[in-house]
């Protein structure tokens, strides 16, 4: 039966699919929460999506680099449970989304995953060129993932692995667009080693956890239906940054799923890791 809108949408019921429960079309907080602080001068309150990664691995990346400040506390935040309702997180982002970060060293609130990278990046002095046509290139690319993604999030990963029903209009639709971007990742790289030029940059770091994950199957389980071992230049660049050491320590912080080894619910400081390490050593 073809869905005919009314003149004026009311919201009566859960729309379905795998985030139902916690999608409404109003903001603010539902219940009152304080959000917990730990130690270090950065607390992240975050959850493993491919959004929340890019500010891990930006963070591991940093203190691969020798950037002590970036030491941080990471704090799970469980969106299927509603975290991101309470009023804690809502003070520190009130889009009520993953990632969301606090500098204590000057009071800043930080959300947004590009705005993240590009505040970590600028603090610290790394990851960013100082020349500004580099520096250009390289945003050029943050802001093309950070357009991009919600057409393969929200469009193609939502209706072809979310949606309680398969339109093959929907599922088509964003099909064409995903491929579409990741022919124009594949153009881009055929010449260059990273995204931007030769550097590696927090273009690559916000764009790997998305379509890297998408095309090695480990997002949305669509690497077949994608056509992905096409894509020869977007493989070769995302297998060399998502084997970086940073990138394999940032995707455990604040996992909650899949292998126990591999999840790291809350991460202050980098001992977390040889413990789980050891962990998995050991089982």
């Amino acid at each position: 039966m073809t869905y005919i809108p009314p003149k004026k949408w009311a919201w009566d019921s859960e729309s379905g699919g795998k985030f139902a429960s916690i999608n409404r079309p109003i903001a603010g907080a539902k219940h009152e929460k304080e959000l917990q602080v730990g130690k270090h001068p950065l607390q992240l309150y975050s959850l493993a999506t491919p959004n929340g990664v890019k500010v891990t691995v930006m963070l591991e990346e940093l203190l691969a680099a020798g950037h002590t400040g970036a030491e941080y506390d990471a704090w799970l935040i469980d969106i299927q449970e509603g975290d991101q309702f309470g009023s804690g997180f809502v003070d520190v982002n009130p889009n009520s989304k993953i990632p969301a970060l606090m500098d204590t060293t000057n009071g800043s609130r930080v959300f947004e995953s590009g705005a993240i990278l590009l505040y970590l990046a600028e603090k610290f002095g790394a990851f960013l060129p100082s020349d500004p046509a580099a520096r250009t290139e390289v945003m050029n690319w943050l802001f093309w993932l950070q357009g991009s993604a919600p057409y393969l999030g929200g469009g193609f990963g939502h209706f072809y692995a979310y949606a309680p029903e398969k339109f093959e209009y929907a599922i088509d639709r964003f099909t064409m667009e995903a491929k579409r971007q990741l022919d124009v990742l594949d153009r881009n790289l055929a010449d260059r080693d990273f995204l931007a030029g030769d550097e590696y940059s927090i273009a690559d770091i916000a764009t790997a956890p998305w379509y890297g994950s998408v095309l090695k199957g480990t997002v949305y389980d669509a690497a077949e239906f994608l056509d992905a071992g096409s894509y020869k230049n977007v493989n070769r660049w995302a297998d060399a940054v998502m084997n970086r050491p940073a990138y394999l320590r940032g995707k455990m912080v604040n996992r909650k799923w899949g292998e126990p080894s591999e999840q790291l619910h809350e991460r202050h400081d980098a001992s977390d890791f040889e413990l789980k390490t050891q962990d998995k050593i050991e089982s």
